[in-house]
């Protein structure tokens, strides 16, 4: 497994632009099995998942081709709905193709998918969600069919806001008959983009971004050329890293909109931020305040998946503070790692106390899931001495080579296979 190897305390400084959306390029590569004739998508990162995603797509008989940051898909030849299972367990953003798949060939083959391991996320809303549009479910140990002659308009209320769900849903009921009307939908970003893309190919949807979806079914839709929107949660990360790191970072291509949660916390613990169109820049060269409470909450509170790295700027502010974490139970493994760097603080059930240290120090550590890889990143930069993080590919999963983002900010990090016959100890 390959191995990031930081040598920390040096201020993050520069300019960065940011990544194309994972999780908006992952239902939208997901949602182009609708479309007649060529899809052509921009701005989408070369992460682990978009590959996986790609795989899957291939076997089902996809021509499916990334150049950079462009992805053209033509599905025309696509011709299986059964996922294939040894890639299915690999992501769980591979759920989004039952929705697809179900609107486009009347049946779906899908196993429980995979992931990080960073609690239980159960798929039943969105199987309630289809068998309310009509689908008729099978489940056979970890296999799941779903078979619909005919897909039809109905009301779907969700019982929580999950975005796996709201979007399935909506890519199921856009070729249904007659109307959907979805109510306690999530409202994150990315749910915006998906309608976009679809509303651009023919869909009849208004309303993403809001509690309440309506989806209008259409015939068809028609291949176009669509832009993935940059990613809010990259672009947290990095706030989040020059803070800790008391540097200064100006961030492109980002949507400060996105971010208001994590801009409001950041700032009462003093950190400077400015916005303006597309850009954010972010100056701290004191010791940031600690803040009192945050509890992590569905779109636009603050977000399960920055809680791991502001974490890591918790655990060096001035005093104590309190983080609740009520989406996932098990968001917390990072806490151990990061009291091998000096970090204290304490778990009790879904809540961390955490007291802030003048400094963190080198160690070497594991990446226990995608976003606390991400943390253990911002620890090592922060941290006095040499960190060396092990079992990388999480973090590959949302971040295009982190290392190379983080170098052109001037960070002292590289990365390491266990081919490699470089002795970073010698430069």
């Amino acid at each position: 497994m390959d191995k990031l190897v930081i040598e920390g305390g040096k201020p993050l400084s520069g300019t960065i632009r940011i990544q194309g959306a994972k999780n908006a390029a992952l239902p939208i590569l997901a949602a182009s099995i609708l479309a007649d004739g060529v899809v052509q998508l921009d701005n989408v990162p070369q992460l682990l998942d978009i590959e996986v995603m790609l795989q899957i797509l291939r076997r089902l008989g996809c021509n499916a081709v990334q150049d950079g940051r462009t992805v053209t898909l033509d599905t025309t030849g696509t011709r299986s709905a059964h996922v294939p299972e040894d890639l299915m367990r690999q992501m769980r953003s591979s759920i989004f193709l039952m929705g697809p798949l179900l609107a486009r060939f009347k049946e779906v083959h899908i196993y429980q998918p995979g992931g990080c391991a960073i609690g239980e996320r159960k798929i039943d809303l969105h199987l309630r969600g289809l068998q309310a549009l009509g689908a008729e479910l099978e489940q056979c140990g970890g296999r799941v069919t779903c078979r619909a002659e005919r897909l039809v308009g109905t009301d779907v209320h969700l019982d929580f806001p999950s975005v796996g769900a709201t979007e399935n849903i909506m890519m199921a009921a856009v070729l249904a008959e007659g109307t959907t009307v979805l109510t306690n939908a999530a409202r994150e970003p990315e749910i915006v983009d998906l309608q976009n893309f679809l509303n651009q190919m023919g869909a009849n949807i208004i309303g993403a971004g809001t509690d309440t979806i309506t989806i209008e079914g259409v015939n068809q839709l028609i291949g176009k050329r669509y832009e993935i929107i940059p990613d809010r949660i990259v672009a947290g990360t990095l706030m989040i890293a020059a803070a800790a790191t008391r540097g200064a970072v100006t961030l492109t291509n980002a949507h400060a909109g996105h971010l208001t949660s994590l801009i409001h916390i950041l700032r009462r613990a003093g950190v400077q931020i400015a916005t303006s169109d597309g850009i954010i820049n972010v100056t701290c060269f004191g010791r940031p305040r600690a803040v009192e409470r945050i509890v992590t909450s569905p779109y636009p509170a603050f977000p399960t998946d920055l809680q791991s790295q502001l974490m890591v700027m918790l655990s060096l502010c001035d005093g104590f503070s309190v983080m609740k974490e009520t989406i996932f139970e098990g968001r917390f493994k990072h806490v151990e790692e990061l009291a091998r760097m000096g970090a204290d603080i304490r778990v009790d059930l879904s809540t961390a106390f955490i007291k802030g240290v003048t400094r963190l120090y080198g160690a070497t550590v594991e990446a226990t899931d995608l976003r606390a890889g991400a943390a253990l990143v911002i620890a090592g930069l922060a941290a006095q001495g040499r960190t060396v993080i092990e079992q990388v590919h999480h973090i590959d999963r949302g971040y295009d080579q982190i290392e190379h983002i983080f170098s052109r900010l001037g960070a002292r990090i590289e990365r390491y296979s266990p081919v490699s016959r470089l002795d970073f100890a010698n430069g």
